[in-house]
């Protein structure tokens, strides 16, 4: 991950690392980059639905490049920000969940990913006593605990390596669920979400990557900077800020690199 190092970094060898870049990122750039993903064929993310008691949950499921018998794969869960809810199965996949389907990703790191559709939000944003915002899960985050389940035993998951990822909402889902059952969870990567502080004290031993931009408008950039003092002490969380992204482009710097990938694959519980 030597580019996320690369600008100025404080650490503390006893506590979290912080990481500040000064990256600037044009409106070529945001397209290019975007527009590399989308022209990738999505064919190997089959169409699934989970269906629950009260709902049911369009989702898509890459399978690993290559499955030898006997072995088992990570476990990759991707939210979609709130501009992809609906039920075509397909809106979720732009941008995020895309990076799998990269021909150098698809071929270096093999695992399974899970990319679910909400058709509502999967998250809400309230402010607490202290006036910070916090994200609280819907009713259908819960039936993605019920979706992994599932996953696992009709699939060879390696139950030590379940990733949870998500950029905005979707980010906001993933802390949801990382604070639900953190036992069940590997790592997360949250991209300019709204922090979930229900279960502070197990979350700090957790392998965590916060990324916000600073001059996020959206999902405020102190939230995140207030997980980050909340969860003080926890050797595994890195926070990646950004002084000049804002919440549209926060997710350009890591859309055509191997640092998310490469960074969950370190993980295991």
């Amino acid at each position: 991950m030597a580019f996320i190092f690369a600008v100025s970094v404080s650490v503390n060898s006893n506590a979290q690392r912080y990481v500040e870049n000064n990256r600037i990122i044009d409106t070529l750039e945001i397209l290019k980059s975007k527009k590399l993903l989308n022209d990738l064929n999505t064919d190997n993310f089959k169409r699934k639905v989970h269906t629950g008691i009260k709902s049911a949950i369009p989702y898509r499921l890459l399978s690993p490049k290559e499955v030898i018998p006997g072995k088992k794969y990570p476990l990759v869960i991707t939210f979609h920000n709130s501009s992809r809810i609906g039920n075509d199965n397909q809106n979720q996949l732009k941008p995020l969940a895309r990076i799998w389907i990269r021909d150098e990703i698809y071929r270096n790191f093999n695992c399974f990913v899970i990319a679910p559709q909400f058709n509502k939000r999967s998250s809400d944003y309230v402010k607490g006593d202290d006036d910070i915002l916090k994200s609280l899960p819907s009713n259908d985050v819960h039936e993605i605990l019920k979706l992994i389940d599932e996953t696992e035993k009709n699939y060879p998951v390696d139950r030590r390596r379940i990733f949870l990822i998500g950029y905005s909402m979707g980010a906001s889902t993933a802390q949801n669920l990382f604070s639900l059952r953190p036992e069940k969870f590997a790592a997360l990567i949250s991209i300019a979400g709204v922090a979930d502080f229900s279960n502070i004290e197990k979350l700090k031993r957790k392998k965590i990557w916060l990324i916000h931009g600073k001059q996020d408008i959206d999902n405020p950039y102190m939230v995140s900077e207030e997980l980050y003092r909340k969860l003080a002490g926890n050797k595994k969380l890195i926070f990646s800020s950004y002084k000049n992204l804002d919440h549209n482009n926060i997710m350009v710097p890591f859309l055509l690199t191997e640092d998310i990938p490469k960074w969950l694959f370190e993980a295991d519980k």
